[in-house]
């Protein structure tokens, strides 16, 4: 079944990018990051109560519990880069540089964890790598007419480094709880910090200024969000981070998919073939 939840990971993840960038149009992104996580954490709290775990918050270990808030620290960080990132570039160009987080996941389950990297997995790994490069276009870095668009990419390499600690960090942490607990202790820590990165960057002033139409795309993906997170921790307590990591960066698939369709946002020929290669990549990576 771990399959299952990764895969639909995936298809949750897709939907958030979209319904998120068009929740940022007018609104700040440190803003809407705090108020998805507040969905999120409801989200989460009322699938602890579904599930029945809530009694089993108090025996948590301790290690289990500073792990959870070291992936929740990381998935935060990686969160602030990433809607930032997005704000300022296309979706199809961010969304690749996020989803290379594979690679080092993939890197640092085989050092810290001791999931080993087969032929299989190698290519793959090489792949992905290659097919980032190429969706990565020059023109998106080199633009100088508007500098504030030069910024995106170095926020989605922030992203994909943080991404890939959380993935780590919360295979540790969520190996000692019920995977619905553990992902909404997480989603606890994700709020203090999002909301405080609000506040000390001066930026409550806009709660009230937000714009009814994103408001909702904001919240809706927040729910997504929750879907993502609740079946991806489901799939990383049950299968190895190696494998659940890939599958759940399909995602791409969707995201771009969507952004054609909502945003226009077209492929040039060299995208298209660094796509292909990421996927192919991916693909390779369940022949683990």
């Amino acid at each position: 079944m771990w399959i299952f939840f990764a895969f639909a990971s995936a298809l949750f993840a897709g939907l958030t990018s979209i319904l998120a960038k068009c929740g940022i149009k007018k609104t700040d992104s440190t803003v809407a990051t705090a108020i998805r996580t507040v969905v999120v954490l409801a989200f989460s709290w009322l699938m602890v109560f579904a599930v029945g775990s809530a009694g089993e918050i108090t025996s948590i270990s301790l290690h289990t519990l500073i792990f959870l808030v070291l992936s929740g620290i990381a998935t935060g960080a990686s969160w602030l880069c990433y809607f930032k990132a997005l704000q300022l570039g296309d979706i199809n160009k961010v969304v690749p540089i996020d989803k290379s987080s594979t690679v080092l996941t993939i890197l640092l389950a085989a050092f810290l964890l001791g999931e080993g990297i087969t032929l299989f997995s190698g290519i793959g790994i090489t792949l992905i790598a290659v097919g980032t490069f190429l969706m990565i276009e020059k023109k998106d870095v080199q633009k100088s007419d508007v500098p504030k668009n030069r910024r995106w990419i170095f926020y989605a390499f922030g992203s994909a480094v943080f991404a890939s600690l959380t993935s780590i960090l919360g295979k540790i942490g969520i190996s000692g709880v019920e995977s619905n607990l553990g992902t909404a202790i997480r989603s606890g820590v994700v709020l203090i910090m999002s909301w405080m990165m609000v506040f000390v960057s001066g930026k409550g002033k806009e709660l009230g200024g937000i714009p009814k139409k994103e408001l909702v795309f904001i919240c809706l993906s927040g729910v997504a969000t929750g879907g993502s997170w609740i079946c991806y921790y489901k799939a990383l307590q049950d299968g190895p981070a190696s494998v659940v990591v890939p599958i759940d960066k399909l995602s791409i698939l969707v995201t771009i998919l969507f952004s054609y369709i909502v945003f226009h946002e077209k492929l040039s020929k060299k995208t298209a073939l660094g796509l292909i290669l990421t996927v192919g990549g991916t693909l390779l990576m369940l022949a683990k």
